[in-house]
C-alpha cells in the first residue's frame, strides 16, 4: 500500500484519505488484529504527546 500523504493545510480531503487508507489496511483483519492495530497507534500517539508536553515544560 502506498504511503499516506497529508497536505500541510490538513483539509477535509485529508480526513477522507486517512479513513480510506485505514480501511484498506484493516479490511481483511480479524477483530482482534484490528484492535491491536489501533491500540498500537494510540499508544504511539500518546507517547508522542507526552514527549511534546515534556519539551514544552523545558
Amino acid at each position: 500500500m502506498p504511503e499516506l500523504k497529508i497536505s500541510p493545510n490538513f483539509t477535509i480531503e485529508d480526513i477522507h484519505k486517512i479513513r480510506e487508507y485505514n480501511y484498506e489496511i484493516t479490511k481483511n483483519m480479524s477483530k482482534e488484529e484490528r484492535r491491536s492495530y489501533y491500540k498500537a497507534g494510540a499508544e504511539r500517539a500518546f507517547k508522542e504527546m507526552e514527549e511534546l508536553k515534556k519539551e514544552k515544560k523545558n
